[in-house]
């Protein structure tokens, strides 16, 4: 088995484990990115973003792609598809280990994201970008003048509907109980915009379409009683969950499993960043992300620094 040392490993290759790249490279010390899939992480799979600054509108797998080729500038060793069968983050210096090789580390950067909990129906993952959406700030635009629907009844799910009538004409609040989870005050927001419309005690059964999306196959929990609604768009807000497998249970995280951080992205162990959607944020977006990214390299540049004519030992 091949083995490798770095001064820092970035594990994800998405816009916050890039620009940690490109910022811990450019801090002169040796970087290297593991992914357990391509390059890009989840814009990869956008369309269009038209929320980045500096482009008005980007397709998702361009804008990675000119991320991942500033990486390449500084010299950024990448290793995507690597299968992780367990990483150690207590060690000194700290393992992560693949099927294909063993990555030891003075520092870890955490980048692995988050990703949406899925309704699980049919149709759900066909649709993917052709009328499924998990993002309202990401895809709202397309649907001007037009009629979605989200699942959901907690803050998120809300204050995204309330959001998609800045551009669809009509916008169906599916919720399987018979009353809203979120805030008061977000709901008597909600209630007061004519745009929306809730539909109670109801579940997802099924997504239909042909090129995209046209109909959510309903039905509701206490009758059983199924119904079509006409839909160019659905948008499941039912949570989402950290990517944070042989992780979990090394550091602190909060109840849904979101790693903790400070300020500099620190983590509970020291020379350990979590950075990008897998740590607890109030903003999930490609540019905090990529934001988070620059944070942690630096502060993991300082905490090198810190550990000169220390000796390493495994």
């Amino acid at each position: 088995m091949q083995i490798y040392e770095f001064d820092t490993v970035i594990l994800g290759g998405g816009p916050a484990g890039l620009s940690a790249g490109i910022y811990a490279s450019r801090g002169a010390i040796s970087t290297a990115i593991v992914d357990i899939n391509m390059f890009g992480g989840q814009p990869s799979n956008y369309l269009e973003l038209e929320n980045y600054p500096g482009f008005s509108v980007v397709g998702g797998y361009d804008l990675m792609e000119k991320f991942e080729e500033h990486a390449d500038k500084f010299g950024v060793q990448k290793f995507p598809m690597q299968e992780i069968e367990k990483i150690d983050l207590k060690s000194n210096p700290k393992i992560i280990l693949t099927k294909e090789a063993e990555f030891r580390a003075k520092s870890v950067i955490i980048a692995t994201g988050a990703q949406p909990m899925k309704l699980g129906v049919p149709g759900e993952k066909e649709f993917v970008g052709r009328g499924v959406s998990y993002c309202a700030v990401c895809d709202g635009a397309f649907y001007k003048e037009k009629t979605v629907a989200v699942v959901g009844g907690g803050n998120a799910a809300v204050e995204e509907a309330m959001y998609l009538t800045k551009f669809a004409d009509k916008v169906y609040v599916i919720h399987r109980r018979d009353e809203l989870r979120a805030d008061k005050i977000v709901q008597e927001r909600a209630f007061k915009n004519p745009k929306l419309e809730f539909i109670w005690d109801t579940v997802v059964k099924e997504i239909v379409g042909d090129d995209l999306v046209h109909t959510a196959v309903l039905e509701n929990v206490k009758t059983k009683e199924r119904k079509n609604l006409a839909i160019n768009g659905i948008f499941p807000y039912i949570g989402i969950v950290p990517n944070v497998e042989n992780i979990s249970g090394q550091l602190e995280q909060d109840a849904g499993g979101f790693i903790i951080t400070d300020e500099t992205m620190k983590t509970s162990i020291d020379g350990v960043y979590a950075v990008g959607d897998v740590r607890k944020t109030p903003l999930r977006q490609v540019i905090t992300a990529a934001s988070d990214g620059a944070v942690g390299a630096v502060y993991a540049v300082k905490y090198l620094e810190t550990l000169k004519d220390v000796p390493q030992t495994v």
